[in-house]
């Protein structure tokens, strides 16, 4: 979720950890980006559901599904997301990156895995249109552009089943930009998951794990990812 950058730096109310923990299965190749949950890589693996807004109120029609997989080298991420309306750009760049892009449909992920400066963490999002952003978010000491001119050099594919009104969104994000350990199964991350869905003024606001905050940068509320070695 996006707010304004000073808004965006506001103080926010303090949780512990978040109590979610996803899990993301090892895959021994990296695999082509497909934003379809019944390939080989994604049907057998089970994921997180987002039904709440960030204050932990349903959102009744945009149930999200967000599965994980790990390599050596990146994480991937695929969304699985209901919509009753969607608000999107007229033209998608999908080739370059789109600054504000959160003020239209996105799915995104907050990632770090510093556990002593948890104010410090990667956000990274994608469009039903398969545009993109990632931002460098540091509480502390933020970013004179806010972050959005980092890159972490993540990939994209996203389509849409408009009988179904459901959108996919896969990601293939590089480990280290996030983490600087080498990936193993029983590494930890810190993380949540998020959607802005529809047009105002009744943008819908999922989140997997609340916020209790207008704002979905809280990192205190965030949840856990572990990696873990499943069944090839």
């Amino acid at each position: 979720m996006k707010i304004p950058l000073l808004a965006l730096l506001a103080t926010a109310p303090l949780f512990a950890d978040g109590p979610g923990v996803i899990e993301s299965v090892y895959s021994a190749q990296e695999f082509a980006l497909s934003a379809d949950p019944a390939s080989a890589q994604w049907k057998a693996i089970h994921g997180v559901f987002a039904e709440n807004n960030q204050y932990g109120k349903p959102t009744p029609g945009h149930r999200t599904e967000i599965r994980a997989r790990w390599t050596d080298k990146n994480l991937y991420l695929l969304y699985i997301c209901s919509y009753e309306q969607l608000y999107l750009l007229e033209h998608p760049d999908k080739k370059n990156e789109t600054n504000k892009l959160w003020d239209h449909d996105v799915a995104e992920v907050f990632a770090g895995a510093d556990f002593d400066n948890i104010k410090h963490y990667r956000e990274y999002q994608v469009s039903p249109q398969g545009e993109w952003v990632d931002l460098d978010i540091d509480r502390k000491n933020p970013l004179p552009d806010g972050g959005w001119k980092w890159n972490s050099g993540f990939e994209v594919k996203a389509r849409i089943d408009q009988e179904k009104k459901i959108w996919y969104g896969e990601m293939r994000i590089p480990i280290a930009s996030f983490d600087a350990r080498e990936p193993k199964a029983g590494n930890e991350v810190r993380i949540n998951f998020f959607r802005l869905q529809g047009p105002p003024p009744d943008r819908k606001y999922i989140a997997w794990q609340r916020t209790n905050g207008p704002s979905y940068h809280v990192p205190e509320a965030f949840g856990k990812m572990k990696l873990v070695k499943g069944k090839e």
